[in-house]
């Protein structure tokens, strides 16, 4: 029987379901003028027909964009003409004390290690919602940010290895984590073959296998069965690989080397890997998770095929003396207070 609440329930849903559509169109259109397709580009193709994205993809070209948006840039996804150049200058300033200082003070690398990458016009790598910044987190949000670690970029009391973030203990950033842009060993190579994606990153070493095929081809695994950087299952959309991941932690955070707010059980990553040139990849990620924002957001941006770049080893666990001093430090600070 069709009762007047089911009514009410039905159009409830086809609203969602509106807003949700309106909302990756917002974000699709925006994704299509931070990296829009080559004008005549047609995709190659791998010898089994998918379109081929095999290569070393390093998002160095990014470094410079911020997450989110400075408020003086509005809803504008780039700057004029003027303002990169006051950006520019800053960031040439910068450049040179990383040249001498090193990249990050006591504790962050030396400067020669940084790939800075070229400068960009783009305001933002978050472009939905349109302001450039993140949806309030909800009240469950709030609490888990503020039990995540902080690690030694904030200060905080650090008295066992559980206070460091995961990328400081050498463990993971997380699949978001791993894409987004730093200073360096930003390396992502995509590697296919018939009805499998591989996609190994620099830092830290994850990859992730990801099987091809439609809904219901590769279910993914027990909800009980949770992991660093998800449970993925890829299709391809046209020429767009399409990777949907689920069954994440809660223990690393959505953002910059896995730091930031850590998200909920409930999150899905929505990855589109789209090759618009040559040596353009479109590279769009949606975070949907209702128990951490108020509603979902989308980092969009270009990666630079490098042919020639190094995947270079990183033995963060073999060399990995951070933590060892870092706590020990704190417990001499302690000695001197007392």
């Amino acid at each position: 029987m069709f009762t007047r609440r089911g009514a009410i329930s039905a159009a409830a849903a086809l609203l969602l379901l509106g807003e949700a559509a309106t909302a990756h169109a917002q974000a699709q259109s925006a994704a299509e003028q931070v990296a829009p397709r080559a004008r005549g580009y047609s995709v190659p193709r791998t010898p089994w027909g998918d379109p081929d994205l095999n290569g070393i993809w390093p998002s160095i070209d990014m470094v410079r964009v911020p997450v989110q948006r400075a408020p003086q840039y509005g809803t504008r996804l780039f700057m004029t003409a003027e303002e990169h150049a006051a950006v520019e200058k800053r960031e040439q300033e910068q450049i040179a004390r990383m040249a001498a200082e090193g990249a990050g003070g006591a504790t962050g690398a030396p400067g020669h290690w940084v790939e800075w990458g070229k400068s960009q016009l783009q305001t933002s790598l978050l472009v939905d919602p349109v302001d450039g910044r993140t949806p309030p987190l909800t009240p469950a949000g709030q609490a888990r940010t503020a039990a995540a670690p902080k690690g030694t970029l904030f200060g905080a009391q650090l008295d066992s290895p559980e206070d460091f973030s995961m990328w400081e203990r050498c463990i993971s950033r997380g699949a978001l984590g791993s894409t987004l842009p730093v200073l360096y060993n930003s390396g992502i190579d995509i590697t296919q073959g018939p009805g499998v994606v591989a996609i190994r990153y620099e830092m830290v070493h994850d990859i992730r296998i990801i099987p091809l095929g439609g809904p219901g081809g590769h279910p993914h695994l027990s909800s009980w069965i949770r992991q660093y950087m998800g449970d993925a299952r890829g299709h391809f959309e046209g020429d767009t690989l399409v990777v949907e991941t689920t069954n994440f932690t809660e223990k690393i955070g959505v953002g910059l080397s896995g730091g930031g707010t850590p998200n909920s059980f409930a999150m899905r990553l929505t990855e589109r890997f789209t090759r618009v040139s040559k040596d353009t990849i479109r590279y769009e990620a949606t975070v949907t998770d209702p128990n951490t924002w108020t509603a979902p957001w989308t980092v969009a941006f270009p990666l630079t095929r490098m042919p020639d770049y190094g995947m270079f080893e990183y033995a963060c666990h073999e060399g990995n003396h951070g933590l060892p001093n870092a706590l020990s430090g704190s417990r001499a600070e302690e000695r001197t207070r007392n």
